[in-house]
């Protein structure tokens, strides 16, 4: 991961989140507004010329976000599973695909191109994903933010365990630190931006 870490420091001179790392879900069978608040976040990154970094499936909203940045005139990598690749669903939008092994490498692998991480709505692979984030942060593995677009009130629930489990005193480094919540995309946009 040395050298990818490496890749991603010099692509980004300025100090300013580049490559946006994004988790979400492949589904097709999602109500329309997570479709459609994908698409707007899409076409902000694409528009403002920032890198989409993701799972490179051409399934559900990763394609929709996909197709959003590249419309748009933004860059696109994608992280392919062997799998995703075995299975013929690599997204057409991808500029710089990395191959990965399974998900734990493309956990890597996202992880290392990435500036910051969103997480939009998704099943038990984003929160995988979001959770492995989490933990290398709270190891110190990284010094990444992690934002949840809280489309439509979709990560609520989530947002109280996560309390509840500092109230129980299990949370060695506060959350709110490095996790945050965006319930717009002006918020969205305010914590890319900084």
């Amino acid at each position: 991961m040395d050298d990818i870490q490496t890749l991603a420091e010099q692509d980004n001179e300025t100090g300013k989140l580049e490559r946006i790392g994004v988790f979400c879900a492949s589904s097709s069978r999602m109500d329309q507004v997570y479709y459609d608040e994908t698409r707007r976040f899409g076409q902000w990154l694409g528009t403002h010329g920032k890198t989409l970094v993701y799972g490179g499936s051409r399934c559900g909203m990763m394609e929709v976000l996909a197709q959003a940045v590249k419309e748009s005139g933004g860059r696109v990598f994608g992280v392919v599973p062997q799998k995703v690749l075995k299975n013929n669903l690599v997204s057409e939008q991808i500029d710089i695909t990395f191959y990965a092994d399974g998900l734990s490498d493309r956990k890597e692998w996202l992880m290392g191109e990435s500036d910051i991480m969103v997480v939009l709505p998704g099943s038990v692979g984003t929160l995988d994903e979001a959770f492995t984030a989490m933990a290398s942060h709270t190891f110190g593995e990284h010094q990444k933010q992690i934002v949840f677009y809280n489309i439509n009130g979709f990560w609520e629930d989530l947002f109280v365990m996560l309390d509840n489990m500092a109230k129980k005193g299990v949370v060695n480094k506060p959350f709110s630190a490095f996790v945050h919540k965006a319930n717009t995309l002006d918020e969205l946009v305010a914590l890319i931006e900084g």
